[in-house]
């Protein structure tokens, strides 16, 4: 009823706002679809932009054999310098799918966009390589497999969304990669999945031979560090 008699006097541009203005107590600011639409793609490509940086430096640190959480915490004293936390990777349903909206209809103009994509989904292969390679090492070293703990599923710390999560897509790889591995899979804010069966972080932890942080849940920041595990801290729980 209400749009019924907005139309009537105004432009479809201006119904909207008016709609909208009933209960929205923010500033409403006013444009075309196009650019609304592409406003809400560059703010999730900005994001996978600036994320792909850190995890490229996370490439090159493990390289030179530099701490990048220190290297980050470092430039960003510059005060027009701020780096993000790098990590596993890029997921949800958001960041990680937005920018191919972009670069399908502008290949040749988004360089920058499709490159980042690039890294980041590289960034959860190279995990998982890591993984293996940790696991490969142990059982030359120890005359048996590994027990390893996979911490996290989620897409972001403290959430139950799995959405494109590349923590669900380094811990398939892992476990498809070894056969009668014994891998521990831990997500603290899902009950049960369908395809994984979940451990508690706390008896994971304790069991594993290997522990591989992939999501920054708070919950995994209490567990002490232990030097007699292999961790692949992934996501900076153990930053300093």
């Amino acid at each position: 009823m209400i749009l019924s008699r907005l139309t009537s006097f105004l432009p479809f541009s201006e119904v909207i706002p008016e709609i909208f203005r009933k209960f929205v107590q923010g500033t409403l600011h006013r444009t075309n679809c196009k650019t609304a639409e592409m406003c809400k793609l560059t703010e999730n490509s900005s994001r996978d932009v600036q994320i792909a940086f850190a995890n490229e430096l996370s490439l090159i640190c493990d390289k030179a054999g530099i701490n990048v959480w220190e290297l980050i915490n470092l430039a960003n004293k510059h005060p027009r310098v701020n780096i993000l936390q790098p990590g596993c990777g890029v997921g949800g349903h958001c960041i990680a799918v937005d920018p191919y909206f972009i670069t399908a209809e502008f290949p040749m103009e988004s360089k920058i966009i499709s490159t980042a994509r690039e890294i980041n989904n590289y960034k959860a292969f190279w995990c998982a390589e890591k993984v293996q390679n940790a696991m490969l090492k142990f059982e030359l070293e120890y005359h048996r497999k590994p027990t390893i703990a996979m911490m996290g599923l989620a897409f972001k710390p403290d959430i139950d969304d799995l959405r494109e999560a590349p923590a669900k897509y380094i811990t398939t790889k892992v476990m498809q990669s070894c056969n009668n591995a014994d891998i521990l899979v831990v997500e603290p804010n899902v009950q049960e999945h369908n395809v994984f069966k979940l451990t508690d972080y706390k008896e994971a932890y304790e069991k594993a031979d290997i522990v591989v942080f992939l999501v920054a849940h708070s919950v995994f920041k209490s567990l002490p560090h232990n030097d007699r595990k292999v961790i692949l801290d992934f996501c900076g729980i153990y930053k300093k």
